[in-house]
Order: C-alpha cells, then structure tokens, then sequence
C-alpha cells in the first residue's frame, strides 16, 4: 500500500514538474516574441506615434495642407550632431515630399548610429507613411564627416477620414539617434589611437 501511495506521489510530482517547465518556457517564448509582436502592432495601429512603411508613393493628393515639423535628438554615449534641414514645411494631403536630417560625427573615431523615430499627435502615425528613410538601416559616419539622411514620406489622405485624425493640422516627425556600436572607453580609445599611429 506504502508502494502504490509513494509511485502516485512521484508520478503526481513529476506531473507538476512537467507543467512548471512548460510554463517557464511559455513564459521564455512569449517575452522573446513580445518586442516584434509590440513593433507590429504599433505599425498596424499607429500606437504611440508609430509611423508607417510605404510600399508604393502616393497617388492622390488633396487640396488640404497639414504642416511637418521636424525634430532631431541624440541618445547619450553617441558624438554625433544631428538636426533637421528644414524646420517645418508645409505640404498636402497625399503629396509626395523629400526632407533632410544632417548628421556630423564630432569625435575622431568612427560612430555608428541608428535612429527610432515616431509622430505626434500619435494619431497621425496610422497616417504618416514612409517610402524610404535614413531611419530603415544603421548608419555609419567617419571622423569629422557630415551626412545628409533623406526621408521621403506622405500623409495618408484616408486621415481625412478619420474622425480622430481629421482635426489634426500640424505633425512633428521626431527622431532620436542611438550608438549602435561597442561602446568603448576613453582609454579603449587611446590605445587604439596609439597602435594606429605606431607609437
């Protein structure tokens, strides 16, 4: 009888056992899935200023005029300068427009950047759709260089359709850029600056 009630006990433990490592993985699975199930839900929603990827220019533009403002930051840790080419401009509904970002590496080393971004009021960014930007792909800029990113976006003309999104006049398309290389430290970069001059 000891026998029979111990083998329930152990098969009862290894029941249990077997449910919390599924769950642990579950768990595992699900954070590893949440940032890109995150990024596409913000793409498809607009959520939190979310702009969208075009496939294709926009074919129809309207009369009404919707003003972009433009903003630029750098994350810590990175030695860039980074602005807007123009402040503002002021563009229809529809119509296909070409912007500027200027970016200069300040330091004496080589930089990699990569850029988020993101459109307020949050509800343009179901709207504000991208054909190709600087933004898509990590950039690289060389000691003392300056380089010109281009975006090329349109306002959806279905944002006129919107309850919510009809009002809105006035955009602002932010980006920040980020160091996406190693990080090094200040003797890091002696010492390399010293192998490369022979010394």
């Amino acid at each position: 009888m000891r026998r029979e009630v111990g083998a329930a006990a152990r098969r009862r433990d290894r029941t249990v056992a077997i449910a919390c490592a599924a769950a642990i993985a579950a768990m595992g699975a699900l954070s590893y899935a949440a940032v890109p199930l995150y990024r596409l839900y913000c793409q498809a929603t607009g959520f939190g200023g979310t702009t969208q990827k075009a496939v294709t220019p926009s074919e129809r533009v309207l009369d009404r005029v919707i003003t972009v403002r433009f903003d630029a930051n750098v994350g810590s840790g990175l030695p860039w300068r980074f602005e807007p080419v123009q402040q503002r401009l002021d563009v229809k509904v529809g119509e296909n427009v070409l912007a500027f970002y200027r970016a200069t590496n300040t330091s004496d080393e080589p930089v990699k950047g990569t850029a988020t971004f993101n459109v307020s009021p949050d509800i343009a960014g179901l709207y504000f759709a991208k054909i190709e930007c600087f933004c898509f792909k990590e950039q690289r800029l060389e000691p003392g260089a300056t380089a010109e990113l281009p975006v090329s976006f349109f306002v959806d003309p279905a944002i006129v359709d919107d309850r919510d999104g009809a009002g809105v006049r006035e955009i602002t398309l932010s980006y920040t850029f980020y160091s996406s290389g190693e990080p090094q430290s200040p003797a890091g970069n002696e010492a390399g600056r010293k192998l490369r001059q022979g010394s």
